[in-house]
């Protein structure tokens, strides 16, 4: 897995407003089956990767955990970030490719 290319992937992914962000929108979207995939970051709090793994297997949605919060958050242009998601499936697999090298 090169991390650096999917941060990378996932900030084209940005610039095309193919990512969302965030606890509330996040969990939000994945209820709805909304989203293609789950990034999370890899130093988050124990709680947070229990409810989001929970509810990608609920809702049959592939979550990784990659990089940090600062990585996430600097991938996508903005500040620290525990989750980000991917909307569009080109992405997704893009990025899923990437994370099974």
């Amino acid at each position: 897995m090169n991390e650096d290319k999917i941060l990378n992937l996932l900030g084209l992914a940005q610039r095309a407003g193919k990512v969302i962000s965030g606890d509330f929108i996040v969990e939000k979207a994945m209820k709805r089956k909304d989203l293609k995939l789950v990034l999370l970051a890899g130093d988050c709090a124990a709680n947070n990767e229990k409810k989001y793994t929970q509810l990608a297997e609920t809702h049959q949605i592939p979550l990784h955990s990659i990089a940090n919060k600062e990585a996430l958050g600097t991938a996508i242009g903005k500040e620290v970030r525990v989750v980000v998601a991917v909307l569009d499936d080109g992405f997704a697999k893009a990025i899923l490719k990437e994370i099974d090298r």
